[in-house]
């Protein structure tokens, strides 16, 4: 029997797989095992609902997201266009109407259909 990886978002060592795809029980987090293999190289960037993010989508934010260090709030529903995928925590960076240029969690946004 082969070694499965740990979970890439938690590090656990409890995970399973059903049908090539990769499941952690402790944080719910799914991969396919082409994922882990770096086929592509990079990281691959999913929205709140598993949709792969590229460079350039539009993307509308799904929960209120205070901004830190000042009073603004970024509402539901705001529609971020044009958007670049980086490396780190945040892993969007964008400009959003009325605050500005600003880096996003991809957890927290879902892409729009063009």
């Amino acid at each position: 029997m082969s070694e499965l990886p740990p979970c890439p978002k938690c590090e656990s060592v409890y995970v399973y797989e059903d049908r090539g795809i990769y499941h952690c029980p402790e944080c719910g987090h799914e991969w396919s095992a082409a994922d882990t293999d770096g086929g592509s190289g990079g990281k691959t960037v999913r929205d709140a609902n598993g949709t792969e993010l590229k460079d350039g989508d539009t993307v509308t934010v799904i929960k209120d997201l205070k901004v830190k260090g000042s009073s603004s709030v970024v509402k539901v529903g705001t529609k971020v266009k044009n958007i670049r995928l980086v490396e780190g925590d945040h892993d969007i960076d964008c400009k959003i109407p009325g605050i500005g240029a600003m880096g996003l969690k991809s957890e927290f946004v879902k892409k729009v259909s063009d």
